[in-house]
């Protein structure tokens, strides 16, 4: 008989990435110890928060617009729109340890405080979420697992996208950059059957970044390797 719950009555979510990398520095250990905690956005997780309560977004931000970030890699995305954006709070989920030690490094210099950070997996993040909560959500650079049998691992998949679009309030944009032509395909095909709308009327429009975008050190790799980034933006009808 397959199992199909954890034995803290969570989903049985498999997970293909990678949790740790190389060993972190000092500095980067030092930041997690210390700022993690107190950036966490509420009980997430099933061990902490076993009932899936709803996190009071209200208690974190006040009456800011709320964004979220899925996968947010090192954060320099993360960090330039809060810098961009004070007015709005985010909440970025990530759980490759290494790059949750250099978003907090980030952070720091920055200085910003509409900041939060949950180092996991967004899947957990939905659950928690008010419904109809979220005004802007980013997927930036997500894995691409190319191999054909693993495009069920993609983000970009039913039991990715109808918890997020659950969240995400009506008229809420959902941005999508990948430079992965195959990714863009199914990107196309999966997100619309969710109640999304492609907001594009010619070639421009997703081949120009955002006006308010950075490049990222993924997107630099990309370029450099002769691969052409793809913007997505999608509407919640």
């Amino acid at each position: 008989m397959t199992q199909d719950t954890h034995p803290t009555g969570a989903p049985w979510r498999n997970f293909y990435g990678r949790f740790k990398g190389k060993t972190l520095r000092k500095t980067q250990v030092a930041n997690l110890d210390s700022d993690l905690f107190s950036l966490s956005p509420g009980a997430v997780s099933w061990e902490e928060n076993p009932n899936r309560d709803n996190l009071d977004v209200v208690g974190l931000f006040g009456d800011k617009p709320l964004w979220l970030e899925i996968g947010f890699g090192g954060g320099e995305h993360l960090v330039h729109q809060a810098g961009l954006n004070p007015d709005v709070g985010i909440i970025g989920c990530e759980p490759f340890m290494n790059g949750v030690a250099m978003l907090l490094g980030k952070i720091r210099e920055a200085g910003t405080d509409n900041i939060r950070v949950y180092p996991g997996d967004a899947r957990h993040m939905f659950d928690v979420l008010p419904e109809n909560s979220v005004d802007r959500a980013f997927l930036l650079y997500p894995d691409p697992w190319p191999k054909t049998r693993h495009h069920r691992r993609r983000f970009v998949t039913d039991e990715h996208i109808a918890p997020l679009a659950t969240v995400l309030k009506p008229g809420a944009v959902f941005r999508v950059a990948t430079d992965i032509e195959d990714y863009v395909r199914q990107t196309l095909q999966v997100v619309p059957r969710h109640g999304f709308e492609w907001q594009a009327n010619s070639p421009q429009d997703w081949r120009q970044p955002w006006s308010d975008w950075i490049s990222t050190r993924y997107e630099q790799k990309a370029l450099r390797e002769g691969r052409t980034p793809h913007y997505l933006t999608f509407v919640k009808a």
